[in-house]
């Protein structure tokens, strides 16, 4: 069975490091992206089974990264969790809005609950 593949679109290094390492423990493939283009363009390409976005990043935010992936005909349904400190009202509806997997508020888990988090959408 092929590995599954894991998106992480996170600009905090150790965070990004941690995420990745965890998941590949866990036994997925991991592409990386410190930025929004980057993270869409990585996306379009690999076509991951999941992604986890930040929504603060540089260079185009997850939101926009976001709006810019469902236009796209693979995009649409890609399975996505936002990881962000913020935890305001605005963000959380746009996530669901585009129909976001889960919506994460960093202060509130752990490594460990978003690889749970992980492996029950992609079961």
């Amino acid at each position: 069975m092929a590995k599954k593949t894991i998106l992480v679109v996170e600009d905090e290094r150790p965070l990004l490091n941690a995420l990745s390492t965890k998941l590949q423990n866990e036994g997925f493939e991991v592409i990386e992206a410190e930025d929004g283009e980057i993270g869409l363009k990585l996306a379009i390409k690999h076509k991951p089974d999941m992604i986890l976005l930040d929504i603060i990043l540089p260079k185009m935010d997850g939101i926009t990264v976001l709006e810019n992936l469902r236009e796209n005909a693979w995009g649409k349904t890609a399975n996505v969790i936002i990881l962000s400190n913020l935890s305001d009202w605005d963000n959380t509806q746009k996530a669901v809005n585009l129909n976001v997997h889960d919506y994460l508020v960093k202060s509130d888990w752990e490594i460990k609950d978003v690889i749970k988090k992980v492996k029950s959408k992609l079961k």
